[in-house]
């Protein structure tokens, strides 16, 4: 896939996604739609990618103390892809009572890695440059 289309169908995720922000994040179509804008994201290697989607936490990490802190876990997307969740605890609130088998929905940046990719910036800028991202889990969105 050549970077024009990548760069369209990240859009049209990102369109879509915005538009399901309060709407419930189990629907199949929404989560087909936004795994492949995911697995494109990963299969091109891209970095610095605003993706929606939603998972199944796998394995709750232990937090990243060096610099700001995260709260870190692993989620499996229903393609069987796998994302590390990095969520910065110093600007938005600790996903609360999270444990393996949980369904997370969430709106951050992606970042490849070999083994999946990684989503931060899953919360407010304070100094509002960024996009806002969150987390959503048992009906709380933390952002």
């Amino acid at each position: 896939m050549n970077k024009l289309t990548t760069i369209i169908v990240l859009l049209v995720g990102d369109y879509i996604g915005w538009g399901q922000f309060n709407r419930s994040h189990d629907s199949a179509a929404f989560t087909n739609q936004n795994d492949t804008v995911l697995s494109d994201a990963f299969n091109e290697r891209l970095n610095g990618v605003q993706a929606e989607g939603n998972g199944t936490v796998i394995k709750v990490l232990s937090d990243d103390n060096e610099g700001s802190r995260h709260q870190r876990f692993i989620l499996k997307l229903q393609s069987g892809q796998t994302l590390l969740i990095a969520h910065n605890i110093d600007l938005a609130p600790r996903v609360s009572n999270l444990k393996e088998g949980d369904a997370v929905a969430f709106n951050g940046e992606y970042e490849w890695n070999s083994k999946g990719g990684v989503i931060h910036w899953t919360h407010h800028d304070p100094n509002g440059y960024h996009e806002a991202g969150w987390l959503k889990h048992n009906g709380q969105i933390y952002q």
